[in-house]
């Protein structure tokens, strides 16, 4: 089951989310955030955009969300995208499933590009195992810039790479977003499941 994230998550996400900043580079945050750090960004998240979980029998299995490019009113239509699945739900196609789930919002709420930063990685990284472009690529994401050296964790330098996707044709002008209430209206399971 695919629903919006609640602040009362928090807890269950942030066990997700803890084993990449303790033993991955896929996150440069190099201190586990607190309970109450989550709590805010899923509820700074949800007043602009989804926060989705992934959900089987009760427990969370991952969390995708997007968040805003670039503060100007000129990216409005552009948002950077973020999934962690945990680390037994990996590589079974939970995560596109929830992803596309993501996207469907995204399109209906009006955007119109989603970006990606991903770190990156040769095949043999201990701290990075180079499926997340991979998994993009699997999705339709495209590569557009390589910043080398640019992120510092477990004592070495990582680079990071952007990938990017157009949700929807660009439109002259584009519409106005919908708010996260005007999403809400239209009921997640049909906007998952319709086109």
């Amino acid at each position: 089951m695919i629903r919006y994230a609640q602040v009362t998550d928090a807890a269950a996400i942030l066990a997700i989310y803890k084993p990449y900043v303790e033993n991955t580079a896929i996150t440069f945050e190099t201190e586990i955030p607190t309970v109450a750090d989550f709590e805010g960004r899923i509820a700074a998240t949800l007043k602009h955009y989804p926060y989705l979980v992934l959900e089987e029998e009760g427990q969370i299995l991952g969390y995708a969300y997007a968040s805003r490019y670039r503060t100007r009113a000129a990216y409005d239509w552009v948002v950077e995208l973020s999934i962690y699945m945990d680390m037994n739900a990996r590589d079974q196609g939970k995560g596109r499933f929830l992803y596309e789930a993501l996207e469907k919002l995204l399109r209906v709420q009006g955007v119109l590009t989603a970006y990606a930063c991903i770190t990156g990685a040769d095949e043999q990284e201990a701290y990075v195992t180079g499926a997340s472009p991979k998994f993009y690529e699997a999705l339709g994401y495209q590569y557009i810039c390589h910043f080398p050296k640019i992120g510092y964790k477990f004592g070495q330098w990582f680079d990071i790479l952007w990938m990017y996707k157009e949700l929807a044709p660009l439109a002259n002008p584009p519409q106005t977003l919908k708010s996260m209430d005007q999403l809400r209206t239209y009921g997640l399971a049909n906007l998952i499941e319709g086109d």
